[in-house]
């Protein structure tokens, strides 16, 4: 038979699921809330029977009890703690002792109260004392509940030097663990805190009802160690001593017993079933299907999303163009003659203006992209990616040149200087009624007409000039969008290779990881199927040892 010390090949090899693997380690045993041992003041697991003071039960072997602390740990604790043989018979009509629980009547208490009733032998609580001030005299037994998620306070600190100094023998319950992930940094300073009070290392039990209800639901008996209630009772059991005789005792053997032994072949037809195996074999399947890291995924997406984002970038390139060109049409139609000259300057500051906000938008585009990208790859390891690089504004090439005179030109001074003459003679056409006056139409009709003339060629000149301006504008905006285009797909093409390489720096982490990890299963697989036979072996010669101790 495996020594109690030793490694049993017949014990589970992992916790269960959704516990971690360092819950069940050196020191520790698997009826107890991960890192329990650690957090006991002393080092170790709080052994019951040293807190009560009662030997082992003479009526097992001690092959049985070391069967019985390997496989059900609380079972061995509650065994201690229960009296044995040699304890005396409780008088007939004796009232049963009544535990005084001390502390919140909230629903975690009454869970843990319901949790505990179910547990043999029976303990028997008070209602919760919520103002301990209300106690007439200590009682001689007290259950006092702590707040996993807040240390002790002044006022309970001086209740316990109350019921210490009133003889009261107390029992701590750190209620609520599985709430409160820093529990233990609270036990510990719960400890620190109670020592001096009591003179001594205190006995905290860490308790969580709620583990109790889903190890019941789910018919897990290592949740239900990890729980703590099985603890919480043999402490319970221990403080409150003889009280059933032989026959308490008998019947509580006679329970953990066959507990023990329902554990045993659970994990027999655990083993025979081969479950560990074909979930093992199942999960290297899955690996070895995704054994590309996932890079044909990723690259699909990848070439997707750039797709999808050069359709926006370019779609947006154009809206900015068009109404760049509509903005700068505007301009142009309130442009006086002076400040024609100035337009390609006003225009071509605006086009900086367009390029640095459209480069704006490329980079949160591709910044968008990268976490859609890290999304589907994880994180690559290796340096991010670097600045986006940028060239200068696209220039809008040479100045306009200037306008040339054409037959419409001269055709317009013609024009001009006819409607300036009429216009002058029928300005002057009443001076001719005036005899004295007659001699001034002439110069009169030449002035109105020169002047007329003048301020229609100038006008016709304008209109033109606006003309050629407006043209060369749309010609140099014709010219940006191209390059604008080209910036955006030159942008698109090293996003590309940047997150290219990203991909396969990810999918190459994630292949390493996936072989060693298939290694790692494999080597378990092996392993696994080396020490079946002996776990089984182990199982059967435990089940033996406990039907040699007490038949079923």
């Amino acid at each position: 038979m495996p020594d109690s010390d030793s490694a049993d090949p017949a014990r589970p090899a992992h916790p269960p699921d959704g516990y971690p693997a360092s819950a069940v380690g050196p020191g520790s045993s698997p009826g107890q809330p991960a890192d329990f041992a650690a957090a006991v003041p002393g080092g170790g697991t709080p052994d019951p029977a040293s807190a009560s003071g009662v030997d082992a039960v003479p009526s097992l072997p001690p092959e049985a009890e070391a069967v019985v602390a390997r496989w059900n740990p609380q079972g061995s604790a509650l065994l201690r703690a229960v009296p044995g043989a040699g304890a005396k018979r409780a008088e007939p009509g004796t009232p049963p002792v009544i535990v005084a629980l001390i502390g919140p009547g909230d629903a975690n208490t009454t869970l843990l109260r319901t949790e505990l009733a179910r547990f043999e032998p029976h303990i028997d609580l008070s209602d919760p004392l919520t103002d301990p001030s209300t106690l007439v005299a200590p009682p001689p037994l007290a259950l006092l509940l702590l707040d996993a998620g807040a240390t002790l306070g002044a006022a309970t600190l001086d209740l316990v030097a109350r019921l210490r100094s009133g003889g009261t023998r107390i029992v701590f319950a750190m209620n609520g663990i599985h709430a409160h992930p820093d529990w233990r940094t609270v036990f510990d300073r719960n400890g620190a805190l109670l020592g001096p009070v009591l003179g001594a290392d205190p006995d905290i039990v860490p308790v969580s009802a709620r583990l109790a209800v889903a190890a019941r639901t789910n018919g897990d008996p290592s949740l239900l160690d990890r729980s703590g209630l099985g603890t919480l009772h043999a402490h319970l059991t221990g403080m409150i001593g003889a009280s059933g005789g032989t026959g308490s005792a008998a019947a509580v053997i006679g329970r953990v017993l066959a507990d023990t032994r329902g554990r045993i072949r659970a994990q027999v037809a655990t083993l025979q079933s081969g479950e560990s195996v074909a979930r093992l074999r199942e999960e290297r399947a899955t690996l070895l299907a995704g054994r590309d890291g996932g890079r044909a995924q990723a690259m699909a997406a990848l070439r997707n999303r750039l797709h999808l984002a050069r359709v926006d970038l370019l779609h947006e390139v154009g809206a900015r163009i068009r109404a760049l060109n509509a903005t700068a049409r505007t301009e142009l139609d309130r442009l006086d003659r002076r400040a024609t000259g100035d337009y390609p300057e006003q225009l071509q500051q605006a086009v900086n203006q367009l390029t640095a906000e459209l480069d704006v938008v490329v980079g949160q585009r591709l910044a968008e992209l990268g976490r859609q990208l890290e999304a589907v790859t994880g994180p690559a390891p290796g340096p991010g990616p670097g600045q986006l690089h940028t060239d200068p504004p696209p220039r809008l090439g040479p100045d306009p040149e200037p306008r040339h005179r054409g037959v419409e030109d001269y055709l317009m001074i013609a024009l001009g200087t006819s409607a300036g003459f009429g216009l002058g003679r029928l300005v002057v056409s009443p001076l001719a009624l005036v005899p004295a006056l007659d001699y001034a139409t002439v110069p009169v009709t030449l002035l109105l007409g020169a002047g007329v003339a003048y301020w229609v060629v100038r006008a016709r000149g304008h209109l033109a000039d606006r003309a050629h301006l407006r043209q060369w504008m749309s010609d140099a905006l014709v010219n940006v969008k191209a390059q604008l285009e080209q910036r955006v797909a030159t942008a698109l093409v090293e996003a590309e290779s940047r997150l290219t390489d990203q991909v396969v720096r990810a999918s190459t982490a994630r292949v390493v990881d996936a072989d060693r990890r298939v290694a790692e299963l494999e080597k378990q697989l092996r392993e696994l199927s080396a020490q079946q036979p002996a776990q089984l072996a182990a199982c059967e010669r435990d089940l033996a040892v406990l039907d040699a101790a007490v038949p079923e």
